[in-house]
């Protein structure tokens, strides 16, 4: 029962920052980052999907109605699945919004990597040994998993891919969807801009490896 009770307010959260992040795209309203902060956009692994799905789900719902109305002599049936079909584009257009609304965030306090409103994970500079650019595939479309070959190794990814290497100065647990992550001495994030998101997080790491090696008074 707890199981379930966990399960479910995930999916409630899950779904009313969806909608919320369609209402703010809608309205152009992006949520405000520190000034100096960078964003950086990872919606490009699967917005060709998206949008062909949407653009497939839009056509289906006049041809939908057009059988139904010479097959099905019920209003309530056909009004129920022009609905559901309507809903169905505007959660996928709502999905969309959220990976755009929702980008990583390169800033002072250290790098951000997002998922729409399922992951939202801040590394701290202090934590970063260095960042390296190196596109990899995953075996899953899963946006979080351990790598196969080392569970040491948390992949964050998009479309099946990441592309921005974080290694650890030592192991760190991380928040995930399903609570704290198991202590990882690397994590793997995929963004649009690979490089630029690593050259911008590369000038914070001298800062960070200063504050490291200043003695605690």
């Amino acid at each position: 029962m707890g199981r379930a009770i966990r399960l479910a307010r995930r999916a409630v959260a899950y779904e009313w920052g969806m909608w919320r992040s369609l209402t703010r795209w809608i309205l152009r309203r992006p949520y405000p980052i520190a000034p100096g902060a960078g964003t950086y956009a990872y919606v490009g692994g699967v917005q060709p999907i998206l949008l062909a799905f949407i653009a497939l789900s839009t056509i289906e719902i006049p041809i939908l109605d057009v059988i139904l109305r010479h097959t099905v002599d019920q209003p309530t049936v056909r009004h129920a699945a022009i609905a559901l079909g309507v809903w169905g584009v505007l959660w996928m257009i709502g999905l969309l919004a959220a990976l755009r609304i929702h980008p990583h965030v390169v800033d002072d306090a250290g790098l951000r990597v997002r998922n729409g409103t399922s992951v939202d994970v801040t590394i701290p500079w202090s934590a970063v040994a260095r960042v390296a650019v190196r596109r990899r595939s995953l075996p899953s479309s899963r946006a979080v998993q351990y790598d196969a070959d080392d569970p040491a190794v948390l992949n964050l990814g998009v479309g099946s891919q990441t592309a921005v290497d974080v290694v650890l100065r030592e192991p760190l647990s991380v928040r995930l969807p399903k609570g704290p992550s198991e202590p990882v001495r690397e994590i793997r994030l995929y963004a649009d801009d690979p490089t630029a998101l690593a050259e911008h997080a590369r000038r914070h790491l001298p800062a960070a490896e200063q504050a490291a090696r200043r003695p605690e008074r």
